[in-house]
Parts: C-alpha cells; sequence; structure tokens
C-alpha cells in the first residue's frame, strides 16, 4: 500500500543481519495527527564471536558489528599467511567471519653462503634476526695464515617484500701480507716485526732535524697495501717549520710543515683552553725553524671529586683522597640518626655523585625521648617554685625580713 488511513497498523520484520531489539514493539500505528508512533529504532546489528588473537600480530579495529572488516598485521620479523582481512558477514540464519584467521609466519632465511678456507657452525633452521659467525680454516705450521676479510658475522633479516635476505655479503679468508715498511731518516716506535698480517699497524717517528710528511699510524689492508700510505721524513730547513705538536687542540690549516711567514690557528679541544682562559690562538714560522710563542692547552681532569661532607654521618667504604668516574663509596650514620638517601653512591664526574649525597637526621626515638625529658623539667621547675613561694592557700608564708637601715653617724661608730 501506498497511503494508510488512521488507525492502520504495520508490522516489521528486521533483516538477515540485524536482530530485534529486546522490549522494542515491532509495530507502527498511523495517529490522528498523520505520524506513525512509536518512533524509537527497534532492529540493530548483530554481532560476530571473537575471532581471537592473531599470534604473532594483531588486528587494527575491534568493531564486531555486521558489515564490519577486521584487517591484520603481523609483528617485525613475521610476514602474514592468508587473507590480510575478514568481514562480518550473514552465515546460516545469522552472522560470522567470511573467513579464518590468517597465520604469522616467521620471515625465514635460506643457508648462508659458503666462503672458500672458512666456515660457520651451521644449524637446523635460520630465521629473521639469527646470526652466522664465520671463521678462517687454520693452516699448517709455517705457512702464511688466512685473515678475515669483512665483518665476521652477518644475520637473518627482511627485504621490503618481506622475503628473508642476509644483513650483508660474506667475509673472505685469504692471505694477506704488506712489505716491511722502511722510512728513510725515520725509524718505528711501535710495530716491530719481519712480516705483517691484515690489521697490523706501525708507527714511525723521523730521526732528529727531519719532519714527517704523512700519517704517523699505518695499518696493512686487505690488499696487501698499506693504509694509509708509507709516510716520509723531510729535511728541515731554516725557512720550514714543522707543525707544533699541540696535546688536547688541533691545527687549522693542519699540514706537515709550514713556510717562513705562515701563519697557523690552534684550537683546544672541548674543555680544554690556554691559560689565558682563551680556546684560540694563532702562531706564526720564524727564522730558524721556529715558532713565535705558544701554548698548549689545559684539561679539566675529571677525576677531582672529593669525599662529601657527611653531617652526623661517615664514608665506611671506598672512601679515598680524590675519586675517578665509576668510584663507589659507602656511608652511615652515626648512632641516634637515620640515613635519608641511598647508603652506596657513585661518583659522576665535576664533583657530583649518583644518586644524590644522603643526609643523617635523628630518628623519631631519640626525638620523642627528649621532648619527654623537657616536659618533666619544666614540671619540676614549675613545682619547685610553687612549693618556695607560694602556700596551698596561694598566700606567701614567709617573706625575707627587710633588711635594716641605718644612719651615717651609726654607720661610722660602728
Amino acid at each position: 500500500m501506498q497511503n494508510f488511513p488512521v488507525g492502520s497498523q504495520i508490522s516489521f520484520v528486521c533483516r538477515p543481519g540485524y536482530r530485534r531489539i529486546p522490549g522494542k514493539l515491532l509495530t507502527r500505528t498511523c495517529g490522528a495527527d498523520l505520524q506513525w508512533s512509536p518512533t524509537d529504532a527497534f532492529c540493530t546489528e548483530r554481532k560476530c564471536k571473537y575471532p581471537g588473537d592473531l599470534e604473532n600480530g594483531y588486528s587494527g579495529d575491534s568493531d564486531l558489528t555486521f558489515g564490519s572488516k577486521l584487517k591484520f598485521f603481523c609483528n617485525e620479523g613475521y610476514r602474514l599467511l592468508g587473507k590480510d582481512e575478514i568481514s562480518c558477514v550473514i552465515k546460516n540464519e545469522g552472522v560470522d567471519w567470511s573467513g579464518p584467521l590468517p597465520y604469522c609466519e616467521i620471515i625465514p632465511c635460506e643457508p648462508p653462503p659458503e666462503i672458500a678456507n672458512g666456515r660457520y657452525v651451521e644449524r637446523e633452521s635460520y630465521v629473521y634476526q639469527s646470526s652466522v659467525t664465520y671463521r678462517c680454516d687454520k693452516v699448517p705450521s709455517g705457512r702464511d695464515p688466512f685473515s678475515l676479510i669483512g665483518s665476521d658475522t652477518i644475520y637473518c633479516t627482511s627485504d621490503a617484500h618481506l622475503n628473508g635476505v642476509w644483513s650483508g655479503p660474506p667475509p673472505e679468508c685469504r692471505v694477506v701480507k704488506c712489505e716491511n715498511p722502511r722510512v728513510e731518516n725515520g725509524r718505528k716506535k711501535s710495530g716491530f716485526g719481519p712480516s705483517y698480517i691484515y690489521k697490523d699497524s706501525v708507527v714511525f717517528e723521523c730521526n732528529q732535524g727531519y719532519y714527517l710528511v704523512g700519517a704517523e699510524v699505518i695499518t696493512c689492508g686487505e690488499n696487501s697495501i698499506w693504509d694509509p700510505p708509507v709516510p716520509t721524513c723531510e729535511k728541515i730547513t731554516s725557512d720550514v717549520c714543522p707543525a707544533p705538536k699541540i696535546q688536547n687542540g688541533v691545527l687549522d690549516p693542519a699540514k706537515p710543515a709550514y713556510g717562513k711567514g705562515e701563519s697557523v690557528q690552534i684550537r683546544c679541544n672541548t674543555g680544554c683552553s690556554f691559560p689565558d682562559g682563551t680556546a684560540e690562538m694563532t702562531v706564526t714560522c720564524q727564522d730558524q725553524s721556529s715558532w713565535s710563542p705558544l701554548q698548549h692547552c689545559a684539561c679539566q681532569s675529571e677525576a677531582s671529586g672529593t669525599t662529601p661532607v657527611i653531617n652526623y654521618g661517615r664514608v665506611i667504604a671506598g672512601q679515598k683522597p680524590s675519586y675517578i668516574v665509576g668510584d663507589f663509596i659507602t656511608i652511615e650514620c652515626y648512632t641516634g640518626y637515620t640515613l635519608h638517601g641511598a647508603a652506596r653512591i657513585q661518583y659522576i664526574g665535576n664533583n657530583q655523585w649518583n644518586p644524590a649525597v644522603p643526609s643523617c637526621k635523628l630518628s623519631g626515638a631519640i626525638i620523642t625521648i627528649i621532648c619527654v625529658i623537657v616536659v618533666v623539667v619544666v614540671l619540676l621547675a614549675a613545682f619547685w617554685i610553687y612549693k618556695k613561694f607560694f602556700s596551698q592557700n596561694g598566700i606567701a608564708e614567709d617573706f625575707p625580713e627587710p633588711p635594716k637601715l641605718y644612719s651615717v653617724d651609726s654607720w661610722k661608730t660602728w
């Protein structure tokens, strides 16, 4: 029907996926005002049962009503197997999820690559974040050993498509042997030896009258070549100044030597300064390979901690004339005092302790005893004053006899 006379009643049935709200009528009546009543809702969405937690994953929504969708995600290191989304749909005159929960699988990796002259400890499987460490094979006595070039450890990770990949290429095991480096007019300070293998280092210095051009420290590289290259020692002439050796500072520009009249700026490292408090100064190369007056950068030492003052307490362990970062001390209070704070504290530099230095305060029992003693003393004093000057009736019992008065003449006679 398209039109209904006043007094008409119509009945409704909830659609699939919806259910009747308990206590609500499914009928409507056309009233004299040509309006249907009642007007409140009588059908509501059905809800699907909670599908359960996704192991090693999570869902992006918690709505379980008819028509809603649940989208699933896996935790880092896992990938989703199955549909990443399910919907609450009509099933068997009710509602249920359109499919089962997916599965979060830990990302697997293929076995790591083999390397020549080396090996790793094999496992049954290789999954996300598992690692393998390579070692080079040992060689018979008298032969050059293999050096492991590159990182000795690689681990299983994932690419943008959640496929398992190794974090990098495997290392190599090969013979690395650098020639014995020699510097004319110079000598080795450390790193003495007839032969050098991968990562061996040598430190050089020049003979008197020569200055070093190049790096002071060189290391045997993976291609059997020294890195940086072997330095040289050049003769000092009257119009050349070797770079000044500055501790706790840097040169700008940094060069092995400077010509006569050339200047260089010295900058102290952070926390260091020259005696006048500045952090920068400029010096100039002068005649006879000498520099204009220069100073050295001095740094504040963190080993300047002193024993903290503990009122009514003392240090019972770890006490020293001075402290360096990391030192511990243990504190206790004298008898009758209570420790407020940590008993064991650590020096952290700049005369600071962590936790903060504790304090010793009078214990509650001692305070109570003192208060009782004060009250007793006050009461005894009041009682004595009362007995001394007042009778039971509150009138003075005996006043002291007033002093006698004598004339000047009688005084003289006496």
